[in-house]
């Protein structure tokens, strides 16, 4: 972004591991002024003190499927920084890998909360204060999936919810034209995070075999959202798909 590096404020949501993680420190590193958001204030704390960026770290526990913590998290940045250049809409659930017929409704739930309302609460806040503050604008990734376009076997909730926020890309990205806000959506497939470390273990395919999937570093992730973030507001990423080069993705399998 076409702003002095030390005074570009970033939030991630999802901060305290995996691709948010990744995400917040590569900003950091970058000379990012980071909140870090997430359930848990521990790991958050301790993303901040691996960082080494003192000051620059800041953590807000946050549950992203409660507006009212969503809007906490905004206000706490704009008292601390007086903007928002970036939101990393990252946090994300999965749910057991069922037959759809026995997913229980309260599982399904949990999925789209986070995955689904969550994402748009962040929207929300963060076009509220982008669209207010001077200079204006600013951006706001997605962390869509490879699932946005390709489900997997038992995964109705976590691949309905991630089409979704395709639609909340698409529609965000237009409606932020008018106020300078630039919206895109990262799609990553197979970062060796707790989520996939599965992937190394097999999982089923779409034939019904298990098979071990490569995977990749996540770090390489978080070099993505960082090339997404440092792009000037005239230009906007649409989509960006990172995954691993050998996974089993294009073409059939």
């Amino acid at each position: 972004m076409d702003k002095d590096k030390g005074k570009r404020v970033a939030i991630v949501t999802g901060a305290g591991s995996g691709v948010g993680q990744a995400a917040a420190l590569a900003l950091l590193a970058d000379g990012w002024q980071v909140a870090l958001a997430g359930r848990r204030p521990e790991p958050l704390q301790e993303v901040a003190q691996q960082s080494g960026a003192g000051a620059r770290a800041l953590a807000v526990p946050t549950d992203v499927t409660d507006p009212a913590s969503v809007q906490a998290l905004f206000d706490r940045v704009v008292a601390q920084w007086g903007r928002v250049d970036l939101l990393f809409n990252n946090a994300g659930v999965n749910a057991p890998g069922v037959p759809l017929d026995e997913l229980t409704i309260a599982q399904w739930k949990s999925v789209v909360d986070t995955n689904l309302n969550g994402m748009f609460y962040a929207i929300q806040c963060a076009f509220r204060v982008m669209k207010a503050q001077s200079p204006r604008g600013g951006r706001i990734i997605n962390n869509g999936s490879i699932s946005a376009h390709a489900p997997r076997p038992n995964s109705i909730a976590y691949t309905a919810t991630k089409h979704a926020v395709s639609g909340l890309t698409k529609t965000a990205s237009l409606d932020g034209r008018r106020h300078d806000i630039a919206v895109g959506q990262i799609d990553i497939g197979n970062a060796a995070t707790e989520m996939a470390m599965r992937m190394a273990k097999g999982v089923p395919q779409a034939n019904g075999e298990i098979a071990v999937e490569p995977l990749m570093d996540v770090a390489i992730v978080g070099q993505s959202v960082l090339y997404m973030a440092n792009l000037p507001l005239e230009a906007n990423v649409l989509h960006h798909t990172v995954m691993a080069t050998k996974m089993p993705f294009v073409g059939r399998g």
